[in-house]
């Protein structure tokens, strides 16, 4: 940390930027100024929880009187777009969103290059690509520690691919230090692949990747859930938490399991959230790349719009980057539109953080 004291506005102020809030109210060096919400009993409940009283219905109305240096866009994915180009034409230092970013490649793209444009550090959110243990492999993977990667698999990749789907993407890239190139798929039932959403999607198919690699996808549920990258010394298995690493045969030629030995991290009280966030403010701070970048949630985004693409044409090798940013995948209604919107608010006193 520095000596600085980050000014912060959170933006959507459901369960998960409730979430979000909590982390900003825990560390030193960030202080939540203004509050955004379009529900009104939340908004107040939320505002007293965290003791803000710069309170308003949403992000154009709070940047008119406050311009943050940092704001945590947790809207449904519906309004981000609007959300984090208003706080970069307003002036915000950094801004985060978080999975799917969009649900149109355009959108993504228009996001990103905002930011860009305007030297706004856009950082993504609560994804396991930023949890300590996770990047520590990475770290050993480029360093050649564990032998040079020769393999990589995806495993379950169903259910909502642009959103918890973007989890096993993000790691993917990240593991094996390169981009998908090519995407070929097939995925069922029809009648969600025809729906224009990826809820209760299963996707198989290969991902090729811009390192020569060939990733076979797995929809169906296999012994493991997440994704495996080996070489012929070792084998790293993330299966949502800190990744396993196996090591060395034993005499039946069985990979070993091996404690990891991963490091202590002093932020672990908020999880891969909380690590998340400490990069999105050390970039900020330094100018470096957050451990979640607003180009990685579109990377993410981008690989399951061609999977569908891909399977909705017949199951046809379809090359990366895409050309028609058109394309769309909107992910469950939950995601997209919210609790409120979809039948499940939260009730006032949980917002409150009275809920037994």
């Amino acid at each position: 940390m520095t000596d600085t004291k980050h000014r912060v506005a959170i933006i959507g102020c459901g369960r998960l930027g409730q979430q979000y809030a909590e982390a900003y109210a825990d560390f030193p060096d960030t202080e939540i100024v203004a509050l955004a919400e379009r529900n009104a009993e939340r908004r107040k409940a939320v505002g007293e929880r965290f003791g803000v009283k710069a309170l308003y219905p949403d992000a154009d109305s709070l940047l008119r009187d406050v311009v943050p240096d940092a704001a945590a866009v947790v809207t449904p994915t519906k309004y981000y777009k609007d959300a984090v180009i208003a706080c970069a034409q307003a002036g915000v230092k950094g801004v985060s969103c978080d999975k799917p970013i969009a649900a149109s490649l355009a959108d993504a793209d228009e996001m990103v290059r905002v930011c860009a444009e305007r030297g706004v550090v856009f950082a993504g959110g609560n994804l396991q690509r930023a949890m300590s243990e996770v990047r520590e492999a990475a770290q050993r993977i480029e360093s050649g520690a564990l032998g040079a990667v020769e393999g990589a698999a995806l495993h379950c990749w169903g259910n909502q691919i642009s959103g918890g789907g973007c989890q096993h993407i993000s790691v993917l890239r990240l593991f094996t230090g390169a981009e998908v190139d090519e995407v070929i798929a097939w995925a069922a039932p029809q009648e969600v692949l025809g729906s224009g959403c990826d809820q209760g999607l299963t996707v198989n198919g290969r991902l090729h990747l811009t390192n020569g690699l060939d990733c076979p996808i797995y929809g169906k549920e296999t012994p493991y859930g997440g994704v495996d990258v080996w070489s012929k010394e070792a084998l790293v298995r993330w299966d949502w938490g800190p990744p396993e690493i196996l090591e060395g045969y034993d005499d039946a030629g069985a990979r070993l399991r091996v404690d990891p030995r991963y490091s202590d991290y002093p932020w672990r009280e908020h999880y891969y959230l909380g690590t998340s966030i400490r990069s999105f403010l050390r970039s900020m701070e330094t100018g470096s790349e957050p451990w979640v970048s607003g180009h990685d949630l579109r990377q993410a985004l981008e690989v399951a719009v061609a999977a569908v693409h891909s399977a909705r044409l017949g199951s046809v090798p379809v090359k990366l980057p895409l050309e028609d940013r058109s394309l769309a995948l909107y992910p469950a209604p939950y995601r997209w539109l919210g609790g409120d919107a979809t039948g499940r608010p939260q009730p006032v006193e949980e917002a409150a953080g009275r809920a037994s």
